[in-house]
């Protein structure tokens, strides 16, 4: 018996040294991978900062296009209404009129005594 155990010792020192050699691939193979994982995550998040960036410098110009043009359009309708303020008077009274109408009309509608709550 003492004979078995001298041989299958030498056999278990050979596996553990092909198990130790295959770990330590492994972790080289895993150390690559994280490497690899590492760049390719870097990349996508200067893509994205990238794409981000863009987005904002378009969003942003359009935004200036656009305040600019409110701003000519608003400063046209003020000189429309100081050059002719009898026609601005008239047509403000007459959305205050519409106004009131339309809230006079949405208060009779709401006054429905079968739809109260009490």
């Amino acid at each position: 018996m003492a004979d078995t155990n001298k041989s299958d010792s030498p056999h278990i020192d050979d596996i553990q040294k092909t198990l130790e050699k295959q770990i330590a691939e492994l972790r080289k193979e895993i150390t690559k991978i994280n490497r690899s994982i590492s760049a390719r995550s870097a990349e996508m998040l200067d893509d994205a900062s990238e794409q981000a960036s863009d987005f904002y410098e378009t969003a942003a110009a359009r935004a200036s296009r656009t305040a600019q043009q409110l701003r000519s359009q608003a400063h046209a309708v003020s000189d429309v209404a100081r050059e002719n303020p009898g026609t601005t008077t008239a047509v403000v009274a007459v959305i205050g009129l519409l106004g009131f109408l339309a809230g006079l009309a949405v208060g009779q509608l709401m006054n429905d005594t079968s739809r109260r709550w009490y």
